[in-house]
């Protein structure tokens, strides 16, 4: 563990920055795998895996058949299904809770004869990457599909890399997911974008994956909309002499697990919690020691980790001063893994400091809101000259005559 001291918000840039991946040489090569899809779909799907995935794929098998899934949920342990079906309910309890905050439609009368409002709907189709190598991730497919699912996306579709493991395909069976794709890479964004004859296009990209997977979600914003960029995950720990040394070094070895590019941070008010953890702490975390919990404050705020640990005498109230945190964790027995699998909140967080203007994957990631305007014939009389003077201002004659018009 690298041990600092903190000592205000122009200190440890490079603690706060992070070390971000370059997507130069990834963009460049995703560039060229979704010109390929584009123009050659599912013959450029079955090449790609055959070179990255070492994978036969055929036209045939390109989609997970219902008989493949169901003998896959047969393979999978029965206590690794309760688990599976225990965490989607929670996830799905959540989920259903923020949509019953979203208005469906709401107006309101800006002046008389004139009403203006927003209609909520869902969008009609997403796709959710799932990814493969370093490990299965039935808990990214609970964390996708089920908020598309309670948003009302009528079609949702998983893609991922050959071979799906069989977990990941029992996720898939609990969480309703029908349509599953053996493709990973750039050339399953592509896929999902553009379209191919075994892949109808979707509207949204969702979910993680490595670099080349994140400059084909930036390259293809605009045809399809994307959730957000995705970096190496982290977690940040604000303790007092009141934590427990054992857990904040569990919690460290946790976050290194995913990632050798992991952050893993601890800023504390306790010298004697910072040299206990630092004994056995990983090597790619860091440790920073501040004078008051201010200050631990006020670095969480301007670090705005993916995920925040607090484990203080009073950790609420620390709580209630974060503004910048994908999620926040309260308390000696609230560790992300938590969070990460079956507590309820969504997984898929901003990282890389992005916390400061981006919130977790949510039902909202799934609708869309359109502006809906009614304006009687005396609510535009009393609109008119506003309207025709700023069209005229504009030097937009037709705006203005659209409504000179209506009122001659």
């Amino acid at each position: 563990m690298k041990l600092f001291l903190y000592a205000g918000r122009d200190s440890l840039k490079s603690v706060i920055a992070r070390s971000h991946i370059s997507l130069a040489r990834a963009s460049s090569v995703a560039t060229g795998i979704l010109e390929d899809v584009r123009l050659n779909g599912d013959a450029a799907l079955i090449h790609y895996s055959a070179q990255f995935d070492k994978y036969a794929l055929t036209k045939e098998s390109i989609k997970v058949s219902k008989e493949d899934v169901k003998k896959a949920v047969a393979r999978v342990d029965k206590k690794i299904l309760d688990a599976l079906a225990h965490a989607s309910r929670n996830i799905e309890r959540y989920h259903k809770k923020q949509l019953a905050g979203i208005k469906k439609h709401w107006s309101v009368a800006v002046q008389p004869g004139v009403t203006v409002g927003e209609k909520t709907s869902p969008i009609d189709s997403a796709g959710c990457y799932v990814p493969g190598g370093r490990a299965a991730y039935p808990s990214t497919v609970l964390m996708t599909a089920i908020p598309a699912k309670v948003a009302g996306v009528k079609r949702v579709a998983v893609t991922s890399p050959p071979p799906i493991p069989d977990v990941v395909l029992a996720a898939c069976s609990i969480c309703g997911v029908s349509e599953v794709y053996r493709i990973g890479g750039a050339q399953a964004v592509g896929a999902l974008a553009y379209g191919t004859a075994s892949i109808p296009k979707v509207s949204k990209i969702v979910g993680p994956g490595n670099k080349y997977v994140m400059s084909a979600k930036n390259l293809v914003y605009g045809t399809v909309d994307i959730d957000m960029p995705a970096g190496p995950s982290e977690v940040l720990i604000i303790a007092d002499d009141s934590a427990n040394a054992g857990f904040i070094t569990a919690d460290l070895w946790a976050q290194a697990e995913h990632d050798p590019d992991a952050q893993c941070v601890l800023v504390t008010t306790s010298k004697k919690m910072l040299d206990a953890v630092s004994r056995q702490a990983p090597k790619n975390s860091v440790g920073l020691l501040a004078k008051t919990m201010a200050e631990c404050i006020e670095f969480a705020n301007l670090y705005a980790p993916e995920h925040l640990e607090i484990m203080t005498k009073n950790p609420k109230a620390v709580a209630g001063k974060i503004t910048n945190a994908g999620a926040v964790f309260i308390g000696p027995y609230s560790p992300v893994a938590a969070g990460d699998y079956a507590s309820g909140g969504n997984h898929v967080l901003p990282t890389g400091g992005a916390a400061r203007f981006s919130s977790p994957l949510s039902v909202r990631n799934f609708l869309k809101y359109t502006s809906v305007q009614e304006i009687s014939k005396e609510g535009l009389k009393k609109l008119g000259t506003t309207i025709q003077t700023l069209a005229e201002a504009e030097g937009l004659e037709k705006h203005k005559k659209s409504v000179e018009k209506r009122l001659n």
